[in-house]
């Protein structure tokens, strides 16, 4: 009895890791960004010719 005693434990101590580890990964993901999303190329002058 012990054995399988043994056996659950350690299923449910996987399946309580990988539930927490996918959690983690999606909180990870959620996070917003440290770099504002400013844009590289500007048209400030497209108006003029030159």
């Amino acid at each position: 009895m012990s054995r399988l005693l043994a056996a659950a434990l350690t299923v449910l101590a996987a399946t309580a890791f990988a539930i927490g580890a996918a959690l983690g990964i999606v909180a990870l993901l959620d996070a917003t960004p440290d770099q504002p999303n400013t844009p590289l190329i500007t048209y400030e002058n497209a108006g003029q010719e030159r």
